[in-house]
């Protein structure tokens, strides 16, 4: 006697799952997850947390030298402000580049992609690194019979930071720093187009909101890692 759910039915052309492609399928789709979080969580940290840029030019020597490799905090000036003695890196807060902006060697469509995503330090060509030496309030003066910036009256004698030989006079002047912005200058003072060689821009002053960050550490190269401020 026969079943009335046929079980004379022939099942030799149903199809099995091919397993191995689903596998391939699913390690594709799971890796696909895994590459953009990163690179969402890349940008996140780039745009709120720290940043690399490289070093275009020799301004700030011997503390930075050309080329260098250096990390960026974005949280500490949030969370602290800006101080003085801080190196910071700052967008071109008028036309301090002139039409000659820094020299940007991941200046390409596949470079501009890596620097969004913080895989290459980055330098917009429209970004530069000195030294805070006046905050908001501050009168700076140049200079003493010494040579010495005079900050709030009062003689700055421990800049260990400039480069040995680099002058710091060759600019007169006394400035107010309003409330919201910095002054600032190069730590090789002989070589470096600060703040000084800007009075006729907002008096040379920096404002704060063109503050990326403060300088953290140099990471390259490898036999120059380590902190900067003293």
């Amino acid at each position: 006697m026969s079943s009335d759910f046929g079980d004379d039915v022939n099942t030799s052309n149903i199809e099995e799952p091919d397993e191995p492609t689903e596998k391939v399928k699913g390690l594709f789709r799971e890796s696909f997850t895994v590459i953009v979080t990163a690179l969402v969580l890349s940008v996140l940290v780039r745009t709120f947390l720290v940043q690399a840029f490289y070093v275009p030019s020799g301004s700030m020597e011997n503390t930075l030298m050309t080329n260098d490799r250096i990390v960026v905090s974005k949280i500490s000036t949030r969370l602290t402000g800006v101080n003085r003695q801080n190196v910071i890196v700052f967008h071109d807060p008028s036309t301090w580049l002139g039409d000659m902006p820094a020299p940007n060697p991941y200046n390409s469509v596949i470079g501009r992609a890596l620097q969004l995503v913080g895989i290459v330090p980055a330098n917009s060509g429209n970004d530069l690194v000195k030294r805070v030496i006046g905050v908001g309030g501050d009168t700076v003066e140049c200079c003493d019979a010494a040579g010495h910036i005079i900050v709030n009256g009062k003689p700055l004698l421990n800049e260990t930071y400039i480069k040995p030989g680099s002058r710091t006079d060759q600019v007169k002047f006394k400035v107010l720093v309003p409330e919201g912005s910095v002054f600032v200058m190069g730590d090789n003072r002989g070589n470096s187009q600060d703040s000084r060689f800007h009075l006729n821009l907002h008096d040379g002053m920096v404002p704060l909101k063109d503050v990326v960050g403060r300088v953290a550490v140099k990471i390259w190269p490898l036999n120059r890692m380590g902190g900067i401020e003293r």
